[in-house]
């Protein structure tokens, strides 16, 4: 991918869970190329949701010390959100019909200025705040 991609909370999980193969590898991949390429973006939400689903949410949980160093390591990728991205993810909110949480990606999305959100939660193929959402584990 050579375009900014904002990463959402399902995918990084994913690229570290073993039990989910197939979305395993798929993720897995994707983050590398995005670390590789330089094109990787996460918000801050995006590590705090990561590391409570991976600590506790998930088969087999990572140790808070990997699920930390993991953090750490994304954390370089990292855009901060401030009240202004809150500001812009109500009008997302209300202009698109999304979720609080998903409008706050999408803001934070914008700011970093990626023009694609890997997500399995939101919409494939819709276009939110001129960035697209596409979900890398839908077949077709």
């Amino acid at each position: 991918m050579s375009d900014r991609t904002f990463i959402d909370t399902n995918v990084l999980i994913y690229a570290h869970d073993i039990d989910q193969k197939e979305k395993h590898e798929t993720a897995r991949e994707l983050v590398v190329d995005l670390l590789r390429t330089r094109n990787a973006v996460v918000s801050p939400q995006v590590l705090q949701e990561f590391y409570v689903n991976v600590t506790r949410k998930i088969a087999k949980p990572l140790t808070k010390r990997v699920a930390r160093e993991i953090v750490e390591d994304f954390s370089i990728w990292c855009v901060e959100t401030t009240a202004d991205e809150v500001t812009t993810a109500f009008r997302i909110e209300d202009d698109a019909k999304i979720s609080f949480w998903d409008a706050l990606i999408c803001a934070a999305a914008l700011k970093s200025r990626a023009k694609v959100i890997l997500s399995e939660d939101m919409n494939a193929g819709q276009k939110i705040a001129g960035i697209r959402i596409r979900n890398p584990f839908a077949r077709g």
